[in-house]
């Protein structure tokens, strides 16, 4: 498969082809760090897709165009790219390796040839340029979750083209990096029903204590977390000897959980770049005593917390860490450096 890697087949060095959070995912399966497997559709696959479509230059033209003072000239820019990027199909080899991989990842007992399309996947951007020394890319771009087969290799394109978000247009001007050229590789893994998710920073990133780890946590899909969107709990550990330093636990009124109808090709089709909550997910209210409840239980945080100062033992500085947890067990879905530690 020459435009894809397992993760088995990936490491830290990988970010060229793989993106940061690729290359990092193969680092921490090869580590033996609970990671939900899964592959990577490399950045190699879009060079590939922009050079046979001709749209190198039609791209190079709209960027050109945009005044990052002048928010309609950058709203343009990104949706006449976008536009284009989503009207060109994959090339047909392209998506049959990616179909393929797929069925490889789906090796359940239940993964009858006719049931293949009932496992959920992550499809996660992984710019090549992400997490890097000049810019840190994280948060820029998509991520599209619960996607079945048949949505994948369309969630695939809608991720190549989130590197033109208004967003990450106005990103590239604020890092000077308009004239570098930036690629993106796509994460495919299998997905967690998290009941419970949330970030990790092994360094505190307000008081900087290197002592201090902080875990945020709560109910439901990670990305509402990551986004913002719902407040979690914080805990607050100390890493020299994994006691619990700070409990605050946040007031959840909502959780964001994988949708019991899932909508068809078409509808994601209809609504292109529409984030997948609003196709794949839903929002559940939660009671005013489940919400205020606290997430984690004291054992959990610390099993958590060994699980994270391994992370950062193995790559040796402050890790941002995405985690999940499903079944009683613990599952680690990202990580990349600290990039805001003013010390």
């Amino acid at each position: 498969m020459s435009h894809l890697k397992f993760f088995k087949d990936l490491h830290k060095t990988d970010v060229a082809i793989a993106g940061g959070k690729g290359a990092s995912l193969g680092e921490m399966s090869n580590a033996k760090i609970p990671v939900p497997p899964g592959f990577v559709v490399l950045a190699g696959a879009f060079d590939r897709f922009l050079e046979e479509t001709d749209l190198n230059a039609e791209i190079k033209a709209r960027l050109a165009e945009v005044n990052p003072e002048d928010t309609n000239s950058v709203d343009k820019a990104s949706n006449v790219i976008r536009d284009t990027i989503h009207d060109h199909e994959m090339p047909k080899d392209l998506e049959k390796e990616i179909l393929e991989a797929y069925d490889k990842l789906n090796t359940s007992p239940l993964a009858s040839p006719k049931r293949r399309g009932e496992m959920f996947v992550a499809v996660r951007s992984s710019a090549t340029a992400e997490d890097g020394a000049v810019a840190s890319w994280a948060g820029e771009l998509e991520t599209y979750l619960n996607t079945t087969r048949e949505n994948v290799a369309e969630r695939v394109k809608n991720c190549w083209s989130s590197l033109f978000t208004p967003r990450a247009i106005f990103y590239r001007h604020e890092k000077k990096l308009i004239d570098h050229y930036v690629s993106v590789a796509v994460v495919i893994q299998k997905m967690v029903q998290s009941e419970i998710s949330g970030i990790a920073f092994t360094v505190h990133p307000v008081t900087e204590d290197p002592d201090q780890m902080i875990i945020e946590a709560g109910y439901g899909l990670g990305e509402a977390i990551v986004s913002g969107q719902v407040t979690p709990d914080s805990y607050v550990v100390l890493k020299s000897d994994l006691s619990i330093y700070d409990i605050n636990i946040g007031t959840q009124t909502r959780k964001l959980i994988k949708s019991k109808v899932q909508k068809s090709l078409k509808s994601i089709k209809s609504k292109k770049f529409n984030k997948d909550e609003d196709l794949a997910n839903d929002w559940v209210e939660l009671s005013e005593s489940e919400g205020s409840k606290q997430k984690l239980t004291g054992k959990q945080i610390i099993e958590l917390a060994k699980i994270c100062k391994g992370i950062e033992e193995h790559y040796g500085f402050p890790c941002d860490i995405e985690w999940a947890f499903e079944g009683g067990k613990f599952y680690v879905t990202q990580s990349r450096p600290i990039t805001t530690l003013k010390k």
